[in-house]
């Protein structure tokens, strides 16, 4: 089965590394990108991917209030937080907006393959090791 990307930062740069990195996984398609937050809820309504690669700082909507209306409105959607932010109160509000997966960007190289492996498999990546930033949920909830 091809997972299906959607990938979502404001600065182009970032978008194109992140399109080069998924794109070489056999497997994974990236249907589209987007600039800002707006534009994810909208792409994703329409094109339903199977994980939403997401910054949480961008123009017009923050990642975070995009991560709950994506969540909210294409809940096969998975979001995978793609951020500068390492910060475990970052983490806590990502996974409450209904994250998946959180990969700070100076770990790029090393997380972003597992990281969206994991998230296309409704698995948690990314918060502590031992826990998901949704701790608060039952365990049934995150599948």
């Amino acid at each position: 089965m091809k997972v299906r990307i959607l990938v979502v930062d404001d600065h182009p740069v970032v978008r194109r590394g992140l399109k080069s990195l998924l794109g070489s996984h056999s497997g994974w398609e990236v249907i589209d990108e987007a600039s800002d937050g707006a534009e994810a809820v909208d792409k994703s309504g329409q094109l339903i991917p199977d994980v939403v690669v997401l910054d949480i700082s961008m123009p017009k909507m923050s990642g975070l209030e995009a991560c709950r209306l994506i969540r909210k409105n294409t809940p096969a959607s998975e979001v995978l937080i793609v951020t500068q932010h390492d910060s475990p109160q970052m983490m806590r509000e990502a996974g409450a907006a209904g994250a998946r997966g959180y990969v700070v960007k100076s770990n790029i190289g090393r997380d972003l393959i597992r990281a969206v492996q994991a998230t296309s498999e409704h698995q948690p990546f990314g918060w502590d090791q031992d826990r998901t930033a949704r701790s608060d949920q039952k365990s049934s909830d995150l599948i």
